[in-house]
């Protein structure tokens, strides 16, 4: 019977020395974990925000084609306008989504297109 109080007391002193390791263990566990949730909400609410701008780029092309369709400006005074009326309308979104000349200007004359046909 001496043998077990002697035994308890032993894992008793084991765990008093482990406590401190395992207590810095789990904070860096913890850590890690926070860091790892903080890099996933960051790149979610960037898609989020990339997403909005790019729905606000797309409406506001969309509202200058109308005009400009319903206007009857010719093909290249369409296209200028809606240009225009983007880079003014959401500048954010250009700045944010920094589309080329090239890609802006595809999107603008696919947008007329678009619009005229129907």
């Amino acid at each position: 019977m001496l043998a077990l109080p002697a035994a308890a007391s032993t894992g008793s002193d084991l765990l008093t020395t482990l406590t401190p390791g395992l207590l810095d263990l789990a904070g860096v566990v913890l850590t890690a974990l926070i860091g790892l949730a903080a890099v996933r909400f960051q790149r979610w609410t960037g898609i989020q925000i990339e997403a909005r701008h790019r729905e606000a780029l797309h409406s506001a092309i969309m509202t200058a084609a109308r005009v400009a369709v319903a206007r009857g400006l010719t093909r290249d005074v369409a296209t200028e306008f809606v240009a225009a009326y983007v880079r003014a309308s959401v500048p954010d979104a250009l700045k944010r989504l920094s589309p080329s000349a090239e890609t802006l200007d595809a999107l603008v004359r696919s947008k007329l297109l678009e619009v005229a046909g129907h």
